[in-house]
């Protein structure tokens, strides 16, 4: 029941099937060990064989890589100035090493011959040599002394958000979306997060600025929508809006004009990345194979073109949405790619993005394909179903006619194959929206004008009633409150740091309306608007990175103390309290790891002493400009200046990350990277467990996986 997974009651309680929530089943199958299941599944191979998904010569290759572990892949986040250096520490530490069996051979105590041979390789289509893939599966990359020296530094920048574990080909659709930083974009389905983590890197290219667009981030389930909300913010973004909505029935977004008037908002970019049956992962979740039948395409098929639907009329003119899945099913792809472009005729069209994606290997999409029922009866006409298969088959699931096959362009979307470039099953298809579509100028708030830059214009004014307020289900959040012209704790704020004017106080928000503002966080102009005219129509989850922290200290001035979290954010406009320190310093601060005893100003280098006397104590920036491995870097953190001593006010997975940065010597933070590695966070341990005991899923977990589920982080 594909309705309950969207939201939907039944018998009046939620169900959350496939996507993260557990099923009361009693009778699903009795679960098999991973080890014990037999790779093989004639329904699969009758299907796929009818399908004509590769060509027959390729067959034996296709099957062979499918029954094959999924290699180890990460990429290193884009926008962040350190991502260079960082680079030449992967390839210089690890990679090499790894390339090396002499190195590995002596410190594991075995003949060379008795290793396997290990490459890395980064990916050809990936920009500027961020993606990487080694030919280790997540299993083996734990059986070593040097293999687990990868696994602890994976893990610690991960947390940190320098690094983002994520499967090969379910980094193609936020590359394809060509996002830029004015862009207002949705993603539909977005839990657990990795192709939300690409987009928000897309949106911050130029680090110098806060970006004018935003990105919303959408899932139906409302746990789920946490594990996004605690991916997201790795990257620290005050861009990104987290909803929780049925995203076939997503609500229109409105924002407030200079005159005070209610306005739909279209988006630029729309990433729609739908639930689907999975069976591209088959190679990490071997539990596919038991449990496949043509039925679960078939199944899901409206499922999947509802939210695809509602994805293009929330598109603006112009804008550009991508479709995928991690399915190899032309009835989950092709056939519901050609079901939209039929419906919206002239007002919608497929875009050639294979400019986008270099190097990538992929073939095109079908142009037929043949509906099968679950007892393998194929079917060329809807007229061919029986009556008792028409609730299971329906006609636009049938491929289209000749004489359509020019103007819809199937060819155009991409399909990736396992054993191409050694990766999962993908499809991928890119639509630009020419015009409005069938009815969309009676919608209310979705006429468009056909701009896609920095203005509004293809909003329009909405009348009519306001809509009743739905029932919300879940965790209840607390108000979102932004700062107010007179707002009492700003003042102070504001000149102790010497807060430029150019940060507009009203991006700012706390979240209680009674007692001491614990937390201030931070958005940009449009979320501002967007939160504040949504109040009553959006589940809001989160929004705004966080920036100042309360910090009651006698010694200080300032009750706020500044949080590393938003400091990239709030580091231009603070133009007093910065501390300009070299490197030895830097190495110093970061290397204690004792909050009692924090090292004394008189241990520092005369330059920075003759800084820190300036300032009264509290909290302050400091700032190294050094070169990391030939590459020139500032990093920022904040510290915490007393009367004689100076710490560093950062978690320790940071310090790990900017000593590593520096050069200097880790080994003291050995032990804290061993207790992330066996204690890790909540986020990440879920979806460690999830991607590393596919003996666990259930029956309904395979019949409706959610790409992004299924594909993006495992550790």
């Amino acid at each position: 029941n594909f309705a309950s997974e969207m939201g939907k009651k039944d018998k009046g309680r939620r169900r959350n099937r496939g996507r993260g929530g557990a099923s009361n089943d009693s009778n699903k199958p009795a679960r098999k060990h991973y080890d014990s299941i037999i790779m093989e599944n004639d329904l699969f191979d009758t299907y796929y064989k009818a399908q004509k998904l590769v060509e027959p010569s390729e067959w034996e290759s296709f099957k062979n890589t499918i029954k094959t572990p999924l290699p180890t892949t990460f990429r290193i986040t884009g926008f962040r100035s350190e991502a260079t250096a960082l680079l030449n520490i992967i390839q210089g530490e690890f990679l090499e090493s790894l390339a090396n069996p002499e190195t590995i051979a002596s410190v594991e105590g075995v003949e060379t011959s008795d290793l396997p041979e290990v490459s890395a390789s980064a990916l050809p289509w990936y920009p500027n040599k961020l993606a990487w893939q080694l030919n280790l599966s997540r299993h083996a990359i734990r059986r070593s002394a040097i293999y687990s020296k990868l696994h602890s530094f994976l893990i610690s920048e991960t947390e940190t958000g320098n690094i983002s574990r994520q499967e090969a080909v379910s980094m193609i659709p936020p590359i394809v979306l060509d996002v830029q930083s004015h862009h207002k974009v949705l993603d539909l389905c977005a839990a657990p997060g990795s192709k939300t983590a690409q987009l928000i890197e897309m949106l911050h290219r130029n680090e110098e600025k806060v970006p004018t667009g935003f990105v919303v981030a959408n899932d139906v389930d409302n746990k789920r929508c946490y594990m996004l909300v605690h991916q997201a913010k790795r990257l620290q973004s005050p861009c990104l809006l987290v909803v929780n909505h049925n995203a076939a029935d997503m609500p229109q977004f409105f924002h407030t004009d200079k005159d005070g008037r209610l306005k739909g908002i279209k988006f630029d970019r729309i990433l729609c990345d739908v639930p689907c049956s999975g069976d591209g992962t088959i190679r990490k979740n071997v539990d596919v194979w038991r449990k496949w039948n043509m039925a679960n395409g078939n199944n899901i098929h409206h499922l999947q073109y509802r939210i695809a639907k509602r994805g293009l009329e929330m598109l603006s003119v112009g804008g550009r949405m991508v479709y995928s899945t991690c399915s190899f099913n032309p009835i989950e792809n092709e056939a519901v790619v050609a079901r939209l472009l039929k419906w919206a005729g002239p007002s919608l069209k497929l875009v050639n993005v294979s400019d986008k994606v270099p190097g990538l290997k992929f073939t095109p999409g079908l142009n037929h394909w043949t509906p099968m029922s679950r007892d393998l009866l194929k079917y060329e006409s809807i007229e061919q179903v029986p009556d008792q298969h028409q609730s299971q088959i329906k006609a636009e699931m049938f491929p289209p006619l000749p004489d359509q096959l020019a103007e819809l362009n199937l060819n155009l979307c991409i399909r990736v194959l396992p054993h191409h470039q050694d990766t999962g099953g993908f499809f991928v298809a890119v639509f630009e929206k020419t015009g409005l579509l069938p009815g969309e100028s009676q919608l209310p708030g979705n006429s468009d004008s056909g701009d896609t830059k920095e203005s509004v214009s293809e909003s329009t004014n909405i009348s009519g009633p306001t809509p009743k307020k739905k029932r919300r289900t879940g965790h209840r959040e607390d108000p979102f409150l932004f700062f107010e012209e007179n707002e009492s704790i700003w003042p102070s704020i504001k000149q102790f740091y010497g807060i430029s004017d150019d940060l507009n106080p009203s991006w700012l928000l706390c979240r209680c309306r009674e007692g001491k503002q614990k937390n201030v966080y931070f958005t940009n102009e449009w979320l501002k608007n967007i939160v504040r005219s949504n109040l009553n129509n959006l589940k809001i989850i989160n929004t705004g990175v966080k920036v100042f922290v309360r910090c009651d200290n006698s010694s200080s001035e300032c009750s706020y103390r500044l949080a590393q979290e938003g400091i990239d954010t709030t580091f231009p406009f603070v133009k007093s309290r910065r501390v300009l320190v070299p490197g030895k310093d830097f190495i110093t601060l970061l290397s204690n790891t004792e909050l009692d005893t924090p090292p004394e100003l008189v241990t520092l280098s005369e330059e920075s002493q003759e800084q820190f006397a300036r300032l009264e104590p509290g909290s302050c920036v400091m700032v190294c400009q050094e070169d990391c491995g030939g590459t020139k870097v500032q990093l920022v953190m904040v510290a915490w200046l007393g009367k004689v001593s100076a710490r560093a006010y950062v978690s320790k997975l940071e310090r790990l990350h900017f000593l590593r940065l520096l050069g200097a010597d880790t080994s003291k933070f050995g032990e804290s990277m061993a207790s992330v590695c066996h204690n890790p966070p909540k986020w990440l341990l879920s979806e460690y467990n999830k991607f590393n005991t596919p003996e666990e899923s259930t029956n309904e977990e395979a019949t409706t996986n959610n790409g992004n589920e299924n594909e993006d982080v495992s550790i």
